[in-house]
């Protein structure tokens, strides 16, 4: 694999980057939370990815879908911000990352399903089968705090 995650360890890198990322938690009709499976760790994530020049926060959330899951997505609210600087990413060509995520929520609007170079596998899962994924905690926390339908979003 050529990204590693780290959490509160003390043997973790130190990191050499803050790049500004976006995530989103799409769902479908039913109710299922749309993952992919990263094909740079394996585990499964809500998609996104690091934001572009030309990128708003929210546009480069519906880009990030576009690309790692071939749906179009149109945002509908804000799950939160994820800043947690114990949570460091390193990658096989020598970048440490502490990243700085914000987590939407969007709704499809087009698109189909299908599998991208960042992906090994795309599923719309439903919220009791989460827990069996192999899966970063701080994943887990997003998707969590999306399950809650906090009233406000989380800022942490």
């Amino acid at each position: 694999m050529t990204r590693t995650e780290f959490y509160d360890d003390p043997d973790a890198p130190e990191p050499n980057s803050l790049v500004v990322a976006a995530s989103a938690a799409v769902t479908d009709e039913e109710g299922r939370v749309l993952l992919q499976r990263r094909r740079d760790s394996g585990l499964w994530a809500l998609p996104g990815g690091g934001m572009e020049m030309a990128d708003s926060l929210p546009g480069a959330a519906v880009r990030e879908v576009k690309e790692e899951t071939g749906l179009d997505v149109e945002i509908t609210g804000l799950v939160g911000t994820y800043t947690d600087p114990r949570h460091v990413i390193a990658y096989a060509d020598g970048e440490v990352r502490r990243q700085f995520n914000v987590c939407f929520t969007a709704r499809v609007v087009g698109g189909r399903l299908a599998i991208s170079e960042e992906s090994m596998e795309l599923r719309f899962v439903r919220p009791e089968e989460i827990d069996r994924l192999p899966m970063h905690h701080t994943q887990r926390l997003r998707i969590r705090h999306f399950l809650e339908g906090r009233e406000r979003p989380y800022l942490g």
